[in-house]
């Protein structure tokens, strides 16, 4: 058996058995908008639902949040956003396309014979991360190293890089000025620190604790793409974990290693398709005082999937100021009042998502199938009732109540056993449950495996505990 996958099987995947669809498509298609379909609906909140389980519901010190997507635009002001919440934007000023320079000169490092010291020596850069260089020297290495247009090969004709702001701007009330202006969330954090002050009055909780929250956010990306790698609205799953100042690095280390397990563990993705990624000191955002990637290894190659960074206590100092709102954490053992670090872990729900499909993608060589090796937790649909001949199509659907009651189930009559297995296969159903006439007169169906394809027969009084036992 394989598992390797290019990008355009799981893309084919996808569409065809209902898991990704392209949004708007009897229009055309909406460039980057992707629409979840039954199975993929189903598998993303498997997957929210298991996160949540892990580091909420199994946890005393966790709570969980679901606010708002707009806010007072002040709040984009404090954190930050409003000023520096942007990637370097450069124009192709003969097709007019946009890209971003740091992404294009990061393709350009890659493919130099010892970038570092040929970079260093000719524009005296100091690092390999060109998303810290200033806009001047951006453009003068796209220029002066003639960086072509990934999309059409053709000699370069770059304009000045500039800052482009990722935020969604709409208006409120029913006038469209300035004064009027919100934004589309670009991420889902700010909330949590917002309502620090709600969350600690209501909650009880004492430092430390964190605040998780799953929801859709929206960035105006220059360059988006790799399929739902990189879109233009998404859903995070974010945790914001309080500690107290001097222990974060400590809690920094325990959240690398909490993800970890929970992609490898809870997730069954392949130890060998992800590594740590700890940030440089020169790469690191201005708040942070450490930050890792977990990378997964994409048909593209390894690119962030979750990242834990160690945010200090920037944030709440910087909404208090904006605010004139005390932030701060009064500990009652040690009668000290202080403002607490953060540590945040944050992934990308439609990310994981992805993940999730490529590394369950298998071809079984020996058996001539291709299907999806989803752990048993994270599958869309758990079982499939098969009724084998049409006059039994009645009884067949009592089981499926009675199964259904449990556990998320598909039914299907039509086409042969064998097509009904290989369509079950390929979505990853682990368990199909037959129904013959001859077997359900004695009270029994027949169960299939999908990795063994071994059969086994089950009474039906039983067969509830009988799934439940293996789908735990």
């Amino acid at each position: 058996m394989t598992t390797k996958v290019q990008m355009k099987d799981i893309v084919n995947l996808a569409k065809n058995r209902w898991f990704v669809y392209a949004g708007s498509e009897i229009y055309g298609w909406l460039a980057n908008a992707w629409d979840y379909g039954p199975y993929g609906s189903l598998l993303k909140e498997n997957i929210k639902n298991l996160w949540i389980k892990q580091f909420v519901q199994k946890r005393t010190d966790m709570v969980l949040l679901d606010a708002a997507i707009l806010m007072n635009p002040q709040t984009w002001v404090a954190s930050g956003h409003v000023g520096w919440f942007s990637d370097p934007l450069i124009d192709d000023k003969n097709t007019k396309e946009r890209f971003r320079a740091d992404k294009l000169l990061e393709d350009l490092i890659e493919k130099l014979d010892d970038a570092e010291n040929y970079l260093k020596e000719k524009y005296g850069v100091a690092n390999l991360v060109p998303e810290s260089w200033s806009l001047e020297l951006q453009t003068k290495v796209m220029r002066e190293e003639k960086v072509l247009n990934p999309n059409t090969g053709e000699p370069w004709d770059w304009s000045d890089a500039k800052q482009f702001n990722l935020m969604f701007k709409t208006s409120q009330w029913v006038t469209d000025d300035s004064s009027s202006t919100i934004y589309l969330r670009p991420e889902t954090a700010q909330w949590i620190f917002v309502d620090f002050p709600n969350v600690l009055r209501t909650s009880r909780k004492k430092v430390p604790f964190g605040v998780a929250q799953v929801g859709k956010a929206f960035r105006n990306e220059i360059t988006p793409g790799n399929f739902i790698f990189r879109t233009r609205e998404f859903e995070q799953m974010e945790i914001e974990y309080f500690v107290e100042p001097g222990k974060d690095l400590e809690a920094h280390a325990e959240w690398k290693e909490a993800c970890m397990n929970f992609l490898t563990n809870t997730l069954w993705i392949k130890k060998e398709n992800l590594r740590l990624r700890d940030h440089e000191q020169d790469e690191l955002s201005h708040y942070s005082n450490a930050t890792t990637d977990i990378e997964y290894k994409y048909p593209f190659g390894f690119g962030e999937l979750w990242g834990i960074a160690d945010r200090t206590d920037f944030d709440l100092k910087a909404h208090m100021a904006e605010s004139k709102q005390d932030m701060s954490y009064f500990d009652p053992v040690t009668n000290k009042k202080y403002i607490p670090y953060v540590i945040e872990p944050s992934v990308w729900l439609t990310r994981l998502l992805l993940a999730t499909m490529l590394d369950a993608y298998t071809i079984d060589e020996e058996n001539n199938r291709t299907y999806l090796k989803f752990e048993p937790r994270v599958a869309p649909i758990k079982v499939a009732i098969l009724p084998v001949v049409k006059k039994i199509w009645g009884l067949a659907k009592e089981v499926y109540s009675q199964v259904s009651d449990e556990f998320m189930c598909e039914y299907d009559e039509v086409g042969s056993i064998g097509k009904r297995y290989a369509r079950m296969d390929e979505i990853w159903v682990p368990f199909c449950v037959t129904i013959d006439s001859n077997n359900y007169d004695e009270g029994n169906v027949t169960v299939r495996h999908r990795d063994s394809m071994e059969q086994k027969i089950v009474k039906i009084s039983e067969l509830n505990e009988w799934l439940r036992e293996r789908l735990k």
